[in-house]
C-alpha cells in the first residue's frame, strides 16, 4: 500500500496546525505569549477562576502538561492560583492585570492568522471548512453513555 501524504487527512490536519502555530506564534510571541499558553487564556478569558481539572477537561491535555503551563504562565505574570475560597484543597487559577489587558491584542492576533489561513477560500468555503473540522473533533469525543455521566 503507497503512503500519499496530499490524501492523508492526519498528514494535512498537522501540516495545516504547523503552518498555523508558526503564524500566531509570530504574532503574539512579541506580546510574551506563547501557543502553549494562548488556549489556557482563552479558557480563562472566557470565565476567570476555574481550577486546574477544569482546564484539564476543556482543553482536552494531560495534567502534567498543565501544571508545567500554568508554572510558567505564574512565572511570566499571566495568572496567579490561589486556594478555593469552600474547599481549601482546590486552587483556582486567575489572570493577572497583565494577562487581561493582552486579550484584545491576542484576539485580534488570532483572528488575523485566521484569516490570512483562509483567505484561499470563499466565504461559504470557511464555513464549510470550520463545519466539517468540528464534525471531525465530534468524531473522537467518547458517546455520551461512555463519559460517565
Amino acid at each position: 500500500m503507497k503512503f500519499e501524504k496530499d490524501k492523508s487527512a492526519g498528514y494535512l490536519a498537522n501540516h495545516v496546525a504547523r503552518l498555523f502555530k508558526r503564524g500566531l506564534e509570530a504574532r503574539i510571541t512579541p506580546m510574551g505569549l506563547s501557543t502553549g499558553t494562548f488556549p489556557v487564556l482563552l479558557e480563562l478569558w472566557q470565565r476567570d477562576g476555574r481550577t486546574q481539572k477544569q482546564l484539564v477537561g476543556a482543553l482536552g491535555i494531560e495534567q502534567a502538561t498543565m501544571a508545567n503551563t500554568l508554572n510558567r504562565m505564574e512565572r511570566d505574570g499571566l495568572v496567579i492560583r490561589r486556594k478555593d475560597d469552600t474547599d481549601g484543597r482546590v486552587q483556582r487559577v486567575w489572570l493577572t492585570e497583565r494577562a487581561r489587558g493582552l486579550q484584545t491584542p491576542a484576539v485580534a492576533a488570532a483572528a488575523a492568522e485566521n484569516a490570512r489561513a483562509l483567505s484561499g477560500l470563499t466565504i461559504p468555503e470557511r464555513a464549510q471548512f470550520l463545519d466539517l473540522m468540528r464534525k471531525v473533533i465530534a468524531g473522537w469525543q467518547p458517546p455520551p453513555d461512555s463519559r460517565g455521566g
